[in-house]
C-alpha cells in the first residue's frame, strides 16, 4: 500500500490502447503508477514536488507526477483532491 489512496485507476483512451498493444509501455504505466502511490513525483521541478507534498499533509489537494522512459511516451498521473480517481493519460490528453 501507497501513501495514499488513489481511488478507482481510469487510462485514457490513448494510454489504454498504447498499454494493450505495447507490453513495454504497460509496464511502464504500472511501474509509474506504483511510484506515484509511493510519493516518487517523478520528473517534477521543486516547486512542483513541494506542492505535492502539501498536498499530502493538507489531503485536500490533487497530486499529480510526470514519467518519461527512453523510447516511450511521457505519461502524466493525476489523483482527484476527493482520492476518489486516479488518471493516467498522455500530457496532450490534458
Amino acid at each position: 500500500m501507497g501513501k495514499f489512496a488513489m481511488g478507482q485507476i481510469v487510462l485514457t483512451r490513448g494510454v489504454y490502447a498504447l498499454a494493450v498493444s505495447n507490453s513495454n509501455f504497460n509496464s511502464f504505466v504500472q511501474e509509474s503508477l506504483k511510484r506515484h502511490s509511493n510519493g516518487d513525483w517523478g520528473d517534477l521541478c521543486p516547486e512542483d514536488r513541494e506542492e505535492n507534498e502539501i498536498a499530502l499533509r493538507e489531503g485536500n489537494l490533487r497530486l499529480f507526477s510526470s514519467y518519461e522512459k527512453e523510447g516511450l511516451p511521457k505519461i502524466w498521473i493525476i489523483t482527484e483532491a476527493d482520492r476518489s480517481s486516479t488518471t493516467v493519460l498522455f500530457p496532450d490528453e490534458y
